[in-house]
């Protein structure tokens, strides 16, 4: 009969008559390095000076397609898949942007934020940007285009996957890239339904002294959003008062005090 030391040995990957700190590790897949896209680098001279939408239609020629490199999971396990992330993306649009003398660069970015769950139950946080690039030419004339991205996360590196995937985004269809995919997310997260906010749950946020006048600008939005606005709350001195007037009076409140 065995015994509940040897279940958990069995368990942990190890019997009895081995080492009892050795835990047999999991496979690990490491992602083959990006591969060279052939593209030589700029000569002497520099690029031709032409406008940008010749410059920018130069790089196009030089990216004809972009193999599937990364992959979702480890291969051969199910649900897994390839995709093609920003890495890839850069891998082949970096060295044609350089040699035929173009910059892309962001200008102006809109975060949004708010809380769902995943389908599990997991708290987690989505965001939602709106870049504008402008991509300059070797002459420095210069166009701007937009690009979103979406992300979510349960850390604190939500922002920065929604730009990287804002960035692929431009890349992929501003260069007019074939990518033969429905959807080339590396993410494979469903998302719950989260509750509705309260009108004390806002309230509850507003007063937390951490609660930056940024984050307050959007309560501002949320709460006009989903019909709170004039919602009545309980303040911190114990009297009924709309939430929209009271963020306002927070809000004033937080800037003669010098709070960021």
């Amino acid at each position: 009969m065995s015994t509940l030391a040897d279940r958990a040995a069995a368990a942990a990957g190890r019997s009895d008559t081995t080492d009892p700190t050795a835990i047999t590790p999991a496979p690990e897949y490491t992602p083959a390095p990006l591969a060279d896209p052939g593209i030589p680098e700029p000569g002497p001279d520099g690029p031709e000076q032409v406008p940008v939408w010749v410059a920018w239609s130069r790089v196009m020629g030089e990216v004809r397609g972009i193999d599937k490199g990364d992959w979702y999971g480890r291969p051969g396990d199910r649900g897994s898949y390839q995709f093609r992330g920003v890495d890839s993306a850069l891998n082949s649009f970096g060295p044609a942007c350089r040699l035929h003398g173009v910059l892309v660069l962001p200008v102006h970015v809109e975060t949004a934020y708010r809380d769902v769950k995943t389908s599990g139950g997991k708290p987690s946080r989505e965001c939602t940007v709106t870049v504008t690039y402008r991509i300059i030419g070797p002459t420095g004339d210069s166009i701007e285009v937009q690009s979103a991205g979406e992300s979510m996360d349960s850390a604190d590196k939500g922002t920065a996957k929604a730009l990287s995937t804002a960035l692929r985004s431009l890349l992929f269809l501003g260069g007019l890239v074939p990518t033969n995919d429905a959807d080339p997310d590396a993410s494979n997260v469903e998302r719950g339904e989260a509750p509705p906010r309260t009108a004390v749950s806002y309230r509850d946020e507003i007063l937390e002294q951490n609660t930056s006048r940024a984050r307050l600008a959007q309560i501002n939005y949320e709460i006009k959003q989903v019909g709170l606005f004039n919602a009545s709350v309980v303040n911190e001195v114990g009297d009924d008062e709309q939430l929209g007037a009271f963020l306002f009076r927070i809000g004033q409140e937080r800037i003669a005090g010098g709070a960021s």
